[in-house]
């Protein structure tokens, strides 16, 4: 069965990024000119998604009204001339089928996806995490739904990471021998957020899933954790009892937006893409004195 759904959790506080997210969406930060959702709704589209499920909370409404028709802004620009800026707006809002469902509480991922337990039906599903930014190509969940049509099973996008950052992310263990081909693998078990020297890989789950409808029941037996939330990680680890989960080493190069470093440099990569800025952006760049400046006592 094709996968034609993509679940985008957007219902968090961004409280990282206060006090810009006090009175915006984290996931409406822009990456230059682009908001940070916008990427993966593009990849989305462009791995042969049909239908966008957004899942969203209190505040969340300008995301909402970025993918929605601005007829106040389109006549604006069609009155003025500006043709290229209107097909850039006007292709927001035909690019996909859009729905929404609200999460009352931020109470976790696993309960984010949950929410969307009606929207998806029966049927296959991708999940992306607008956080990470991956530019790929083939696109990044386009690689998992290619595994999945082979395997017919959940597939996880995984990365290496270094050990020192291992602790922040959920991790896989894998079946000894069970490298079904290069860079997928059979999950064994799955651990949210180890310590660093109980960790059983170093293969980190990003924000990339393509998930069976049996996740829901899964998720609906899966205990919130001493933080008080649903954990997709552990909600996967309940559906491993009853079939095969595997994890696929997407190629491209992910950024990390959800933090502020990872933010930054996602700004100056899709800056250094741009034609119409890589040139003079890159001249700024070489000419800073990027010496670390002396801290002020």
């Amino acid at each position: 069965m094709p996968v034609r759904k993509a679940v985008f959790p957007a219902a968090g506080l961004g409280t990282r990024f206060l006090p810009a997210t006090k009175a915006q969406p984290k996931e409406m930060l822009p990456l230059v000119d682009k908001p940070i959702i916008q990427y993966g709704v593009e990849e989305a589209v462009a791995s042969g998604v049909d239908n966008i499920i957004l899942v969203t909370g209190r505040g969340k409404n300008a995301i909402e009204d970025h993918f929605d028709v601005s007829v106040e802004l389109e006549s604006f620009l069609e009155a003025r001339g500006r043709r290229e800026q209107l097909d850039e707006v006007r292709k927001i809002s035909n690019m996909i089928n859009f729905a929404y469902v609200r999460q009352g509480e931020p109470l976790g991922l696993g309960h984010a996806v949950l929410v969307t337990r009606e929207l998806v039906g029966d049927e296959p599903f991708a999940v992306i995490l607008a956080d990470d930014v991956i530019d790929a190509d083939p696109p990044a969940i386009r690689q998992l739904i290619d595994v999945f049509a082979r395997l017919d099973g959940p597939v996880l996008a995984v990365e290496c990471v270094p050990r020192e950052d291992i602790s922040s992310y959920g991790v896989i263990a894998i079946e000894p021998n069970a490298q079904l081909r290069e860079g997928i693998y059979q999950v064994r078990d799955l651990v949210e957020k180890p310590p660093r020297q109980e960790a059983p890989s170093d293969l980190a789950i990003i924000g990339r899933y393509v998930l069976t409808p049996d996740i829901f029941p899964a998720l609906a037996k899966t205990k919130s954790d001493r933080t008080g939330e649903i954990q997709l990680t552990n909600g996967l680890r309940e559906l491993l009892k009853t079939r095969p989960i595997y994890a696929c080493e997407v190629k491209g190069v992910r950024h990390d937006t959800g933090n502020k470093l990872g933010f930054l440099k996602a700004v100056v990569y899709f800056a250094l893409r741009r034609p119409d800025l890589a040139e003079k952006f890159s001249a700024y760049l070489t000419s800073l004195d990027l010496r670390t400046p002396a801290v002020k006592g």
